[in-house]
């Protein structure tokens, strides 16, 4: 088990703190890059819940983003809102995706978000 890096934590916790959904990171973690805006936890569950209830299929899952209260304690885990898994020259998916990644198995992280545009 990997020590999460510290400056790291910090910025999910000022992320947290100031209820915000603007900070760009990129981040590598299990070998795949993830690039995109990092998102408050409680912004990012409501989000996945509204997708959950809009889906026919799906729909019953939105209760478990729901579901649970404010976490105590240093974050340990980033959200990502209108993020993209880079590969090759495209950003899957184009249109940006809810991602989440445990901060301990990030490998390596720079801020801002990579475009090809």
């Amino acid at each position: 088990m990997s020590q999460p890096d510290e400056l790291l934590v910090d910025v999910a916790a000022m992320v947290e703190s100031g209820q915000s959904n603007q900070m760009s990171l990129t981040v590598v973690t299990g070998g795949a890059v993830i690039t995109g805006r990092l998102a408050p936890e409680a912004v990012w569950r409501q989000r996945v819940s509204e997708v959950l209830t809009d889906s026919a299929q799906l729909g019953e899952f939105a209760k478990a983003f729901t579901a649970r209260g404010p976490a105590e304690g240093p974050p340990t885990h980033l959200h990502f809102h209108v993020a993209r898994i880079l590969q090759g020259t495209v950003g899957i998916p184009e249109t940006g995706g809810m991602y989440r990644v445990s901060i301990e198995d990030v490998s390596a992280w720079t801020m801002g978000d990579f475009s090809y545009h």
